[in-house]
């Protein structure tokens, strides 16, 4: 009778300890799912070289992007450049304004 009694001691042990880790682990994944921050998209410089429409603050790559491709976004002004070579934007009510 006892070893009967000492065995069901054990399984309910066993069972309330695997509850117990269930519980454990179900916490420890939701409060991971939390703590995900995803990281804000920067193109890289690559990338910005050979697209001329993603503005960008370097005065350098707006110039090489000018030659290349004949337009670059700069500080989020689309700057152009002419038939006769002159760098012109065009203003909201779209006449054209050269630098």
């Amino acid at each position: 009778m006892t070893s009967i009694l000492l065995i069901l001691f054990y399984l309910i042990v066993f069972f309330v300890l695997l509850f117990l880790l269930f519980f454990y682990l179900k916490r420890n994944k939701r409060s991971a799912k939390k703590t995900t921050i995803s990281p804000t998209y920067v193109p890289f410089l690559k990338e910005q070289e050979f697209n001329p429409d993603v503005s960008t603050d370097n005065w350098d790559l707006h110039k090489l992007r000018l030659d290349k491709f004949r337009r670059s976004q700069y500080k989020g002004l689309t700057f152009f450049i002419s038939s006769e070579n002159r760098i012109y934007y065009l203003s909201e009510e779209g006449d054209k304004v050269y630098c």
